[in-house]
């Protein structure tokens, strides 16, 4: 077979075929192991294109929509009652102090008296509403001013105070103002060229009558009639003439006032 060179020119000697077959199986092994550590540096077995499977996350146990909707709209409502019991059990606000007069819960019967209140208007007599000075209505009152009318006596206003007290047709008549307003009604006015809604014209004139129950009659009452002192069984008759009705027509008290 052909001979080999030494590096000094000389003839190399051959290899036996047991060193050669060593020789061949370790340079397989080597060859191997280089492959094999291309093969981690360019991302074999990554799959295609060099890259590694999506890793799928393990899912968990499906949650049922059903009974989760259901509690949602269960909270949702149980939130709604919450609510509501809270706003409609808030404490009303407690109505303004009109004219030095408060609104309380309950009517007053330390002291109780009665006087009565007409408006003619041209001739013909004008009632004045029931329920006046009693907020939220005379079915479901949430309190009284010391000044009010009750619908079973009409034209009298009820006088229930806490205690002995000076009161005048004028802060009858802001109270009225007051609850008119309250409940979307027109304002009520008393001077010298308005009583309650009327308004009097340049050719109108306003007269007052007073009759206190001591026999003599209805009195024409001449100065400022928000003055007029409310007093037991007195009937203050407010006139818009012409025609003039004096004397005005007899008032009679309700049996039990």
């Amino acid at each position: 077979m052909g001979s080999g060179f030494s590096q000094s020119g000389g003839e190399c000697p051959r290899l036996r075929p047991e060193r050669l077959d060593r020789y061949s199986t370790r340079y397989s092994l080597m060859a191997t192991r280089t492959r094999a550590k291309a093969e981690v540096r360019t991302g074999a077995g990554k799959g295609k294109g060099g890259r590694r499977p999506p890793v799928r996350v393990k899912s968990g146990p499906e949650i049922p929509l059903l009974p989760v909707a259901v509690g949602g709209i269960l909270l949702a409502l149980l939130i709604g009652m919450i609510v509501y019991i809270v706003v409609n059990n808030r404490p009303a606000p407690t109505p303004a102090v009109v004219a030095g007069i408060p609104c309380d819960r309950l009517e007053h019967t330390q002291v109780h008296y009665h006087a009565a209140l007409r408006i003619m208007y041209q001739g013909a007599l004008t009632p004045i509403p029931g329920g006046i000075g009693i907020q939220g209505g005379e079915q479901t009152p949430s309190c009284y001013y010391w000044l009010h009318v009750h619908s079973t006596s009409p034209d009298v206003i009820h006088v229930e105070s806490p205690a002995s007290q000076t009161f005048t047709l004028g802060q009858f008549f802001d109270v009225w103002n007051t609850w008119s307003k309250s409940n979307g009604e027109p304002a009520q006015r008393l001077d010298a060229t308005h009583v309650a809604t009327f308004t009097l014209t340049p050719s109108q004139k306003l007269a007052i009558y007073i009759d206190l129950g001591d026999g003599k009659g209805a009195q024409l009452y001449t100065g400022d009639p928000r003055a007029i002192v409310l007093k037991n069984h007195e009937v203050i008759t407010v006139e818009i003439a012409p025609p003039d009705g004096n004397p005005p027509p007899a008032f009679t008290f309700p049996s039990g006032l």
